[in-house]
């Protein structure tokens, strides 16, 4: 899927912050990492801002949606668009970190 399509399937909002951008502020994060097997479907990339995907790095999804909670209900509000699978995946990780005890590396919220 190409990056316009994304930004225009989601509405040009970034599903972090949950705000609407320029096409030229996006870019576009991969739920499942290609590095750790993901693809470019349309069910594994989602519009994100400058911003927060530079506030997210390299960090795994699950571990960003743990320290950040706006940025965890925005991404369960708008990514609609992702494989249930992954979605599946992301929710188990978070509450595995969370039964852990949590928030290791805490990082500031949008």
């Amino acid at each position: 899927m190409r990056r316009e399509e994304v930004f225009a399937r989601d509405g040009h909002r970034c599903v972090y912050c949950g705000e609407e951008f320029p096409a030229e502020s996006l870019s576009v994060d991969h739920v499942q990492p290609r590095s750790r097997g993901g693809d470019s479907s349309a069910g594994n990339v989602v519009t994100a801002c400058g911003g927060c995907n530079t506030t997210k790095g390299r960090r795994r999804l699950s571990e960003f949606l743990a320290v950040t909670p706006a940025a965890r209900a925005n991404f369960f509000r708008y990514a609609r668009w992702v494989h249930r699978r992954h979605l599946r995946a992301v929710e188990e990780e978070i509450a595995a970190r969370e039964r852990r005890g949590g928030a290791e590396g805490v990082g500031g919220g949008r």
